[in-house]
């Protein structure tokens, strides 16, 4: 998968499959599966970091994890979070740190953001990095969101949505996220758009989806999103084979001559 290819899908009407990733096992599991594009994601924070939030995620964070994915990736597109303040500060910064994660080995980066990220994107794009855009509920404006909370319901909100939405596009976007906005209104950018749109949250209409990868997986389930649907448990999974073992070790049952040397 290439970031060309990435778009042609969209004019073959063939759907776009994306998931997180953090490290070499999980992506070797996800390519093995045939999914041909992984995010990054500076989700990490949450899910592998324990934070309450993805605010504390740092450059030097997303560097060593894109390094992780991208050794053990074969054939798979990778594209990597710009994590909070590595883009805000300045469009120098922004394509500085961009640059960073494409020597990381990325194909491509993700960064947040409506219309005061249009001359980050503009840049970048000059600069040779694709750029993937991220609108609706941006967890990194959690604060000034007030949670995690659905974007776009109100006429004028949705308006202002699809307008940044072309910006993303005209400013050089390949492609664009959607997180947490009501179906309609994903529909409506997925058709104004000539780029893919891809949705978290947003419904069936738009060109491909990306979830979690611990969320799909039901290892994480402290916070279930509505549009998260588990495909596995496997955190009861763990639970029950790590309850086995501490029972099998206490009572001398492990090891047993089968996995002792003699």
């Amino acid at each position: 998968m290439t970031v060309p290819e990435f778009l042609q899908r969209k004019r073959k009407g063939k759907k776009l499959v994306v998931v997180t990733a953090y490290d070499a096992l999980f992506t070797r599991i996800v390519e093995e599966a045939g999914i041909e594009t992984v995010l990054v994601g500076d989700s990490l924070g949450v899910v592998v970091q324990g934070k309450k939030d993805t605010l504390a995620v740092t450059m030097e964070d997303m560097l060593y994890h894109t390094k992780l994915v991208v050794g053990a990736a074969r054939k798979m597109l990778v594209i990597a979070d710009m994590p909070f303040l590595s883009y805000q500060v300045s469009v120098e910064e922004a394509v500085r740190n961009a640059g960073r994660l494409v020597q990381a080995g990325a194909a491509a980066v993700k960064l947040e953001g409506g219309a005061a990220a249009f001359d980050r994107v503009e840049a970048m794009t000059r600069a040779g990095i694709p750029v993937m855009g991220h609108l609706g509920m941006t967890p990194q404006s959690v604060n000034r969101f007030g949670g995690y909370k659905v974007q776009g319901k109100e006429r004028e909100k949705a308006e202002l949505l699809i307008e940044e939405a072309r910006g993303l596009e005209a400013a050089g976007a390949f492609a664009l996220v959607l997180e947490a906005v009501p179906a309609s209104l994903a529909r409506t950018v997925t058709q104004a758009l000539t780029i893919p749109t891809i949705g978290i949250g947003a419904g069936p209409h738009c060109d491909g989806q990306v979830l979690v990868l611990y969320d799909l997986l039901g290892l994480f389930d402290e916070f279930v999103p509505k549009f998260v649907k588990p495909y596995a448990h496997l955190k009861a999974d763990a639970l029950q084979a790590l309850r086995r073992y501490h029972e099998e070790v206490e009572h001398g049952k492990f090891p047993s001559d089968a996995e002792s040397y003699q």
